[in-house]
């Protein structure tokens, strides 16, 4: 197999790249999908800072392992506009989400810019059922990971083997599997069963998050995922576990959630000097 060079525009965008052997004999050009994309001087400040986040939160997602190819969405309202929220351009990997790149869309699942973008009405369906019936959740993060999934298919669920786990003690909601999430009918079923919580499983399909910021939902995803993926190789084992009795469970759920300073002053500022370390560009 020759060795293949890849030339990348001067932003660091695959574009219309140029695929050079290094012998020089033979050259391919080869387009690669246009992305519409809006400038900041475009949106408020309010909408940039919140797609900053939210381009942040995207590769976040993607560095622990936590993406699926251009799958699943996270979605956030618009602080200035709460009626319209932001969705990753469909296509996309989640590593080469921008601020720019971000879609805003209303809450019918109407693009308002960038013009020509494209979403996923899967994405649309799920994240619009929250949205619409909580005016405080304003990020939804959702994830199709191999241990998530493998969790949502279990008849017990999510066991509290782990001090993560513990954290959604009583605090998690259950969505039956309805198919491939395209129905506007399911919405009212999806906001039922996420009921108080912050988090939900979805049977056979994967979970869900919520917060009032994309530091919070993130938060919680990386317990959540990181409770699952502890539980399928403690099943894994075939050894016997033990479960604490629920006096402590609640106990540590209370301390859990009751952490007096929040996400986006005790993880947040980290987790963006990782970025800036493994995956700058996010705010571009």
């Amino acid at each position: 197999m020759k060795p293949w060079r890849v030339w990348r525009c001067h932003n660091g965008a695959l574009c219309n790249a140029h695929y050079t052997c290094q012998n020089g004999k033979e050259r391919v050009n080869l387009r690669v999908m246009s992305v519409p994309r809006i400038s900041k001087r475009e949106v408020s400040a309010a909408e940039w800072q919140a797609r900053v986040d939210l381009a942040a939160c995207y590769r976040l997602v993607e560095h622990f392992g936590m993406d699926d190819l251009v799958y699943t969405h996270i979605t956030l309202r618009v602080p200035d506009a709460p009626d319209r929220f932001l969705i990753n351009p469909f296509g996309v990997m989640f590593g080469d989400i921008t601020a720019s790149n971000l879609v805003c869309v209303n809450l019918s699942g109407e693009v308002m810019h960038p013009a020509g973008a494209r979403v996923n009405p899967a994405g649309f369906i799920v994240h619009s059922a929250i949205h619409l019936k909580s005016t405080d959740a304003h990020c939804v993060l959702h994830t199709h990971t191999e241990a998530g999934m493998a969790v949502s298919a279990l008849d017990c669920g999510l066991l509290m083997l782990n001090q993560k786990a513990m954290q959604f003690h009583n605090r998690i909601g259950y969505h039956a599997f309805e198919g491939m999430a395209l129905a506007e009918e399911e919405r009212e079923s999806l906001f039922q069963d996420l009921g108080p919580h912050k988090a939900m499983i979805l049977r056979h399909h994967g979970v869900l998050c919520v917060g009032e910021d994309v530091s919070e939902a993130f938060s919680l995803a990386y317990a959540l995922e990181i409770s699952c993926r502890v539980q399928m190789k403690i099943l894994a084992s075939a050894q016997p576990y033990m479960i604490p009795d629920e006096e402590v469970l609640e106990q540590t759920a209370r301390q859990l959630n009751g952490f007096p300073v929040p996400p986006r002053e005790r993880e947040w500022p980290g987790l963006l000097q990782l970025l800036e370390r493994v995956n700058p560009g996010y705010d571009a």
